[in-house]
């Protein structure tokens, strides 16, 4: 049987090491940290928060995936009550419903790869429409003016936030207890899983699938093409006392942002009478943590009333070129960095060349690695 090294014990890593391994390949999967998880480890309590929202899509092919082998595992339901409570901001006040431009028929037609977002949407609907659109991917793009974006990349993410019902969905308790399934189906399938374990050369024995962020996979395998535009974000996380009609989602239609209360779908992430709220503030490039936080106060005041006398624990982050690619015009996925990096090495994260949205493309490109990394010796499903 082949031996495939996966260095990365993040989603990607597991995905590849499962994919590997269920091929009949004898798997070796490296992780640096004490735990499993990369981005998806949830925090140990009593604040369970994960960087990011980390949202599961159903229209994507890792819902099916993890699906078909049960480790979907219980999702965390919004009650209806919650759902009326989700605020557009638009014009400095907070809105129950959002512009009809939303929904503008415009939104169906196909978009070009070569021009950028607010130009060809403002020649169809309207400069002003056009920015309320681009704003509205924040969440999908976590970038400072989506709207320079190309307009097929973010037309498509667009498209897929803007669903009704929504795509989105949340693994109960977090990402952690997603992860941990994975990690008991992998090692049952015979993976063996080294933590603690930091690779700073790569492996002799090949194939070797690198799972790691796209900085790191630079320098393990000193390529300075390994590069690629992503977004640079303020995470801020707060716990506040429970108040009746506090806001559920609010969404910056003036700006890219968005503020989350988590325990509105999952009471678990936060103790009894608490409310776990995370903003996402997407920062330009003169912009720092203190521009960030200031926008999130901002909204935090609009849909949260008291919410500094009420809060209990705070943590604030920048997370810089690890919330996934984006697409600059001119060019698509197949353009990023490719995944078969030749002499038996393959490339896994959300800034490689595969298709998808934010951990899809991780998804994807780690079942096409583990696939390459065997070469159609053993049958992959």
């Amino acid at each position: 049987m082949d031996h495939v090294t996966v260095v990365g014990g993040g989603f990607g890593g597991l995905v590849a090491a499962i994919t590997a391994a269920e091929a009949g390949a004898h798997v070796t999967l490296h992780e640096a940290h004490r735990e499993l998880g990369g981005r998806g480890r949830t925090a140990d309590g009593p604040y369970r928060t994960n960087e990011g929202p980390h949202a599961l899509y159903d229209g994507g092919p890792q819902w099916a995936w993890l699906k078909r082998r049960k480790l979907l595992g219980p999702l965390a339901p919004i009650p209806l009550r919650e759902g009326l409570r989700f605020r557009f901001h638009h014009q400095g006040r907070l809105r129950v419903l959002p512009p009809l431009t939303l929904y503008r028929q415009a939104w169906r037609r196909t978009a070009p790869v070569d021009q950028d977002f607010l130009s060809w949407a403002s020649a169809a609907v309207g400069e002003r429409a056009a920015r309320i659109a681009a704003n509205y991917t924040g969440v999908a793009t976590f970038h400072h003016d989506p709207g320079s974006l190309s307009a097929a990349f973010v037309r498509e993410r667009l498209r897929r936030v803007g669903k009704l019902p929504p795509e989105a969905h949340y693994p109960k308790g977090g990402w952690g207890p997603l992860i941990n399934r994975m990690t008991r189906y992998a090692v049952d399938l015979g993976v063996r899983i080294e933590t603690g374990s930091r690779i700073d050369a790569l492996p002799e024995t090949r194939p070797v699938v690198v799972a790691t962020s796209l900085d790191s996979a630079r320098v393990l395998l000193g390529d300075e093409t390994l590069a690629w535009p992503s977004g640079r974000t303020l995470l801020l996380d707060l716990a506040v006392s429970a108040r009746r009609g506090d806001a559920f989602v609010i969404s910056d239609l003036d700006r890219p942002g968005w503020i989350e209360r988590f325990t509105a779908q999952d009471p678990s992430l936060a103790p009894q009478g608490e409310q776990l709220v995370q903003a996402q503030i997407p920062l330009a490039p003169h912009e720092g943590k203190a521009d960030g936080v200031a926008r999130a106060e901002h909204l935090l005041d609009l849909g949260f009333p008291g919410w500094r006398e009420r809060m209990t624990w705070t943590r604030t982050a920048v997370a810089t070129g690890r919330t996934g690619a984006v697409d600059h015009p001119g060019t698509t996925w197949r353009d990023r960095p490719s995944i078969d990096r030749g002499d038996g090495v393959f490339l896994v994260g959300d800034q490689v060349a595969a298709p998808g949205l934010l951990a899809e493309v991780s998804f994807t490109s780690a079942h096409q690695a583990a696939q390459l990394a065997l070469a159609g010796r053993f049958a992959v499903r």
